[in-house]
């Protein structure tokens, strides 16, 4: 029976607090003691906003509303989302000492869910990288060797979570960056659809490429956490676009990964677009990894193919435009660029470069590549793959000064998160296997639009199953 507040998953804590048995400044005082021990030597926090989430908690405490999804439950913003009268970085000495006068949509909503913010989450410059090491911070460090990185962006939010300074975390995903760092820490990340969170739905970015959603060390606790990064009227998500993808009309996502139910059919790949514009090798810990997920998945009575994917020559060189497209709007010019990290000055001044003819011819190609991807996994209920093509990486392994060389080394590393970015997909890292030396590495399932109950159902099934809750890194 667990004895520590913070060896209890976010739904069991909820239930606790909902019966009065556990108060809310109780929860916080003991995570921030655990903040205040464990974030020097593992680099999860850029802010911690102790007073501030105490005043909150004792508001929650003396109130008789209990009845948001959320109520009480300890969260921290990723230092990308700016929340009113909290230093915001965004990973960036330009920003180093900025104190926004509100708060992004985000932070609202995580606010109206019933949550207590802790602070802010480490994330590289921007959110730009899938690694989390900036100028303004110590790295994020992988808690099961303090030797690696933690990945990225959302690397601090992974940090937290696994080293037990938070119950979950929100992060946000434009390439792989809540997959990538949950895969490192050991953890369960989501990136939903495209469109389904309002606040993240990444319908008003570039190509619609960064979502938001959580991670957490179980599939339970991310389901809860998504739906509380959802704004709904009753049942109805209050949609901010047109376009959304397909309704899930079956209650709560949490729901579905209680419940665990169902047979599906599972297209399995290790192949990825970007073989085709340089060398993709598989560690013999991703493979395993896969083989793992897959050989339990067959277990557990559901079908399992494996094919490939159609060749998408064009994919690499596009996605590599909108990545450098995506720095041209950087709030930085000749007076204020010194302030930027080699990296970041690099990618802007090639963003700012490009032709429109261009951007436009790579947005295009994104879109068919899209319809390409949907229709390829359309015979399947979800698609597994690696989640990761290598072990995590160590602490300073990626270039700060070659651009083409650090953008081939993130490819390299992760191949297999950005495209489900560009076809605008559900998918969701679980924490299937280790390395011998006790590092965590993912499984990645893909699932149809509008997928994600599946996912956690997936998820649920593999986790009854490997039972990686129980796994912990030294700092638990």
């Amino acid at each position: 029976m667990p004895t520590q507040i913070h060896e209890l998953g976010a739904l069991q804590q909820y239930r606790l607090l909902q019966r009065r048995e556990l108060g809310v400044l109780e929860a916080v005082d003991h995570y921030l003691e655990r903040i205040e021990r464990l974030n020097p030597s593992l680099g999860a926090f850029h802010t911690v906003t102790a007073d501030a989430a105490r005043e909150r908690a004792r508001m929650l405490d003396s109130s008789d509303d209990r009845t948001a999804l959320l109520w009480g439950l300890a969260q921290a913003d990723k230092d990308l989302v700016r929340r009113a009268g909290v230093r915001t970085t965004f990973g960036s000495r330009l920003f180093e000492q900025f104190v926004p006068s509100e708060s992004d949509e985000l932070a609202l909503q995580l606010d109206a869910a019933g949550t207590v913010s802790l602070g802010k989450t480490a994330t590289p410059e921007f959110g730009l990288t899938g690694y989390t090491e900036s100028s303004v911070a110590p790295p994020a460090r992988d808690p099961y060797d303090l030797a690696l990185g933690a990945g990225g962006s959302s690397g601090g939010a992974a940090v937290a979570v696994a080293a037990g300074l938070l119950p979950f975390a929100p992060g946000s995903d434009g390439g792989g960056s809540i997959r990538i760092p949950a895969a490192a820490c050991g953890l369960v990340g989501l990136k939903p659809s495209r469109g389904l969170v309002p606040a993240g739905s990444g319908q008003d970015s570039l190509a619609g490429l960064p979502v938001a959603g959580p991670i957490a060390r179980t599939v339970v606790d991310a389901a809860l956490l998504l739906d509380g990064m959802i704004a709904r009227t009753g049942d109805r998500i209050r949609h901010t676009h047109t376009l959304r993808p397909p309704a899930y009309d079956d209650g709560l996502f949490l729901g579905a990964a209680v419940r665990g139910e169902g047979r599906f059919s599972i297209g399995v790949t290790t192949s990825t677009p970007w073989e085709l514009v340089q060398e993709i090798r598989l560690d013999p810990a991703a493979t395993d990894a896969l083989a793992v997920a897959r050989d339990t998945l067959a277990s557990l009575g559901h079908g399992v193919e494996e094919f490939a994917l159609e060749p998408a020559p064009d994919y690499g060189p596009a996605f590599r435009t909108i990545w450098q497209a995506g720095a041209s709007t950087l709030p930085a010019d000749e007076t204020t660029e010194h302030l930027l990290e080699p990296l970041t000055r690099w990618l802007m001044h090639r963003g700012r470069a490009l032709p429109t003819s261009e951007l436009v011819a790579a947005l295009a190609t994104l879109s068919r590549f899209e319809r390409s991807i949907v229709r390829q996994f359309d015979r399947f209920d979800a698609v597994l793959t690696p989640t990761l093509a290598l072990t995590p990486r160590p602490v300073g392994w990626y270039d700060r000064e070659d651009g083409e060389r650090n953008f081939a080394q993130q490819v390299e590393y992760a191949p297999f998160t950005s495209y489900v970015n560009v076809a605008g997909l559900p998918a969701i890292t679980l924490p299937v296997h280790r390395t011998e030396g006790g590092v965590p590495m993912g499984a990645q399932l893909i699932g149809r639009p509008g997928g994600e109950a599946t996912l956690l159902a997936l998820g649920a099934q593999l986790e009854r199953r490997l039972r990686w809750g129980r796994i912990h890194p030294p700092q638990w």
